[in-house]
C-alpha cells in the first residue's frame, strides 16, 4: 500500500493531485526563499496569524497549508515526503477531487482550532502537517472501523507512525500541537463521508487503466529497449528512507 515501483512518470500519471500539491509546495517554497516582492507578498498575505483571521482575514486558514519555513528546507521536503508516502493510496481509493477535497478540509480543519483555541496568540503558523495528520486520522478509521480496506502490514506502519508523530507532537516545542491533533481528529470525523463507496488500494488497477480496449497487451519492441530496473532490494532501501523522512517530517510543527 505504501511501498511501490511506479517510475514518476506514472506517479504523476497515476496520482496527479498528490503531484500538484506537492509541485505546488516546492514552488511557493522556492519563491519565498529567494528575497523577491513576490515571496514576500506571499508571506505577507498567506501565513496564519489569528489577529488578522479575527478581522477577517479568512483565507488564512487555508494557505498556510501550503506555505512552509524558508529557514528550514527538510520542513517542506519532510512533509513533501509524508504527502508522497501516504496519499497515493488514498487518492486511488477515494478518487481525485474527494481526495483533494478531504485533504484540504482536515487542514482546515487543524488550522481552523489553531485559530479558535487561542485567538489572541501572536504567533504565525504554516505547514501541510496538519492535513497530513488528517490523511493519517483517516488511515486510523479504516484500521478500527473499515479494516476490510486496508492490510495488516499497511495497518502496522499507520499505527507506528501515528502513535510516535502524536507523542512527539506533545513533547517537542515549538509545534502547532492543535493544527496536528485536530487535523488528525477531522480526518477521522471524514472517515464514514470519505470511505463511501471505497475500494481496497490495488496497484494492478492502475495498471489495467492504461490498456485501452483494443489496445494488444504484447510489445513487438520490447526486446529493443533497455530499461533500467532496480534492484528489489534497494528500491526498498529507499522506500524504508522515504518512511523515515516521512516519519521526521510529522515531526515537524507549522508554528514559525
Amino acid at each position: 500500500m505504501f511501498f511501490r515501483n511506479e517510475s514518476f512518470k506514472d506517479f504523476t500519471r497515476f496520482y496527479p493531485v498528490v503531484t500538484v500539491i506537492v509541485g505546488i509546495q516546492l514552488i511557493i517554497w522556492l519563491i519565498t526563499f529567494f528575497d523577491n516582492p513576490l515571496g514576500e507578498l506571499i508571506f505577507q498575505w498567506g501565513v496564519g496569524f489569528n489577529p488578522l483571521i479575527t478581522e477577517g482575514e479568512y483565507w488564512r486558514l487555508i494557505t498556510p497549508i501550503f506555505l512552509h519555513s524558508t529557514a528550514d528546507f527538510m520542513h517542506v521536503l519532510f512533509n513533501s515526503f509524508s504527502l508522497v508516502l501516504f496519499g497515493p493510496a488514498l487518492e486511488q481509493m477515494l478518487g481525485k477531487w474527494k481526495f483533494a477535497s478531504i485533504y484540504l478540509v482536515a487542514g482546515i480543519i487543524g488550522n481552523l482550532f489553531s485559530f479558535l483555541v487561542d485567538t489572541n496568540s501572536m504567533i504565525p503558523y504554516l505547514g501541510a502537517s496538519g492535513a497530513v495528520y488528517g490523511l493519517l486520522g483517516l488511515y486510523i478509521y479504516m484500521v478500527f472501523l473499515r479494516p476490510e480496506l486496508i492490510d495488516p502490514a499497511s495497518k502496522q506502519v499507520i499505527l507506528i507512525f501515528t502513535v510516535l508523530g502524536l507523542i512527539m507532537t506533545f513533547i517537542r516545542p515549538g509545534i502547532a500541537i492543535s493544527a496536528h491533533v485536530f487535523g488528525f481528529i477531522g480526518g477521522v470525523a471524514l472517515g464514514p463521508i470519505a470511505l463511501t463507496r471505497a475500494r481496497p488500494f490495488s496497484p494492478w488497477r492502475q495498471q489495467r487503466r492504461q490498456i485501452r480496449p483494443g489496445q494488444p497487451n504484447f510489445n513487438p519492441n520490447r526486446w529493443k529497449r533497455r530499461r533500467f530496473r532496480i534492484n528489489k532490494n534497494i528500491s526498498s532501501i529507499i522506500w524504508w528512507i522515504i518512511l523515515i523522512l516521512a516519519l521526521l517530517g510529522l515531526f515537524g510543527g507549522l508554528i514559525l
